[in-house]
């Protein structure tokens, strides 16, 4: 007799596949956190970790976020290999570059911080998802939260609430106090798309 409740097995994603989806995660994610600058709103993680040394020591920030990126990268290598390395690179790299691509494209946008909040942490949750799913992060907060799925069982997107949390309380040092309840509810909406969406065991085509 077929059992018919016998779980499909796993099918692994090319490298075309994995090529085009980082592409299009870092697409979107990109696309989500120039919509969150266009509201005025923090982001998490350690672009907002970066941003917030920057406007507090002065320093640039594009020296600001690879320093701060840098044990997040040795913590990767040393924890899950060089693969899922150089894909999270590459992803942090078209998340930058693509980051040039929007304002040119709508310079004038200028977004209400409510829907800012919405939409922005949607498409970059959505973004950081696809990348997921094909063996890489954005870098920084990401790493760890993965390391943590993986090695203890806890979802990605509770750690990674728990730690863009903090940089969140920390936006109240250089932005208004509405921004910043903004910005608090945006990371919430962004990790609830991670925690339901990315669990051990759930997606067979990871």
């Amino acid at each position: 007799m077929i059992n018919t409740l016998e779980k499909p097995a796993a099918v692994r994603h090319t490298r075309a596949e994995d090529a085009v989806s980082i592409v299009t995660g870092a697409f979107v994610a990109s696309l989500g956190l120039f919509l969150l600058k266009s509201g005025g709103i923090a982001t998490g993680g350690t672009a907002g970790l970066g941003l917030l040394i920057e406007r507090a020591a002065g320093w640039p920030l594009a020296v600001v976020f690879v320093l701060v990126n840098v044990p997040f990268v040795l913590l990767a290598i040393t924890r899950r290999g060089w693969s899922f390395t150089l894909r999270s690179a590459i992803g942090v790299g078209l998340v930058s570059a693509f980051s040039l691509l929007h304002p040119a494209m709508m310079p004038l946008v200028q977004m209400a911080p409510l829907y800012a909040t919405i939409t922005g942490n949607l498409a970059t949750a959505i973004g950081i998802l696809i990348i997921f799913r094909h063996g890489g992060s954005l870098g920084g907060f990401g790493v760890v939260a993965l390391i943590a799925q993986d090695r203890f069982g806890w979802r990605a997107g509770w750690v990674q609430l728990g730690l863009d949390a903090v940089v969140v309380l920390l936006s109240l040092l250089v932005l208004p106090v509405g921004a910043a309840l903004l910005s608090a509810a945006g990371a919430v909406v962004l990790n609830l798309v991670l925690a339901m969406n990315h669990r051990p065991g759930r997606y067979v085509g990871a």
